[in-house]
């Protein structure tokens, strides 16, 4: 889809969300370590979570153990690195790793060919690697070579580009997968699927939620498969505060309604 779209309303009934982090929740900083989801807007997640019974997930290519720190105190269901690790309502944990030597072999291949790119920096994820250039813009067309050379050298991977990134993670794996993943297990079954995202990497997270007939936005500019757009971080973070008091709202009408019936 093209420009333009248009905000996305107030959503109010039963809803399953699910959130990417970086350039949705929050802003894009020059360093990943410098990323935080402002304390008002992490509270407001917590809150709709809670009014959902539970039904809002973190849609990452981060690890969950980066998500986890980036949303503390609050614990949510997560899926890091694009889905190839996802933690659902009971805490169970499910991964899909590469075998130990061809993560060893590939991290080789890959660090010898980013020695020359100076700028550039190699993110291992343990089943993916990241291959950032956003301090070295100018790398960015070797660092997609290498990439597709390393796909084309090892069987079994797949490339998903990113802003100033690109990723070499296993094959199959992406955020509409663990969206799909979650929408098969309580508390997401039987809900409509909402997500919120604004890369490359959320487009296979938008077909999935459009596909179940759910709500798909993009955060920003540029072509699309969503739905609705939110204009940046900041219309995001005022969505989700309006998402959340809505639901509260809803929620003390609803209460003060069965109270006046059992009255």
């Amino acid at each position: 889809m093209t420009d333009p779209l248009t905000v996305p309303p107030v959503l109010r009934g039963n809803y399953a969300f699910f959130f990417d982090l970086d350039g949705t929740l929050a802003e894009i900083k020059p360093h990943p370590d410098q990323v935080i989801i402002p304390e008002s807007i992490r509270m407001a997640l917590h809150q709709l979570a809670q009014q959902q019974q539970g039904a809002l997930a973190l849609i990452s290519g981060r690890s969950m153990v980066e998500l986890d720190g980036l949303a503390a105190p609050y614990h949510f269901p997560l899926a890091g690195v694009h889905g190839a690790e996802r933690r659902d309502i009971k805490d169970q944990t499910h991964i899909v790793a590469l075998p130990s030597t061809l993560a060893t072999e590939v991290e080789q291949w890959l660090t010898a060919g980013m020695a020359t790119l100076p700028g550039s920096e190699i993110e291992n994820k343990g089943m993916a690697f990241a291959l950032h250039y956003r301090q070295a813009p100018q790398h960015q067309l070797a660092i997609e070579r290498l990439a597709q050379d390393t796909v084309a050298r090892f069987e079994g991977l797949a490339l998903q580009p990113g802003k100033c990134v690109v990723e070499i993670k296993p094959a199959g794996i992406n955020k509409g997968a663990a969206i799909t993943a979650f929408m098969q297990e309580a508390p997401f079954r039987g809900r409509l699927p909402v997500f919120v995202g604004d890369d490359l990497t959320d487009e296979a997270g938008f077909d999935a939620v459009n596909a179940a007939g759910g709500i798909s936005v993009k955060v920003g500019q540029g072509n699309t498969q969503a739905q609705w757009r939110l204009a940046n971080v900041a219309e995001t973070h005022r969505w989700v505060l309006q998402l959340a008091q809505q639901h509260a709202l809803t929620d003390r009408r609803e209460g003060y309604e069965s109270l006046g019936r059992s009255i």
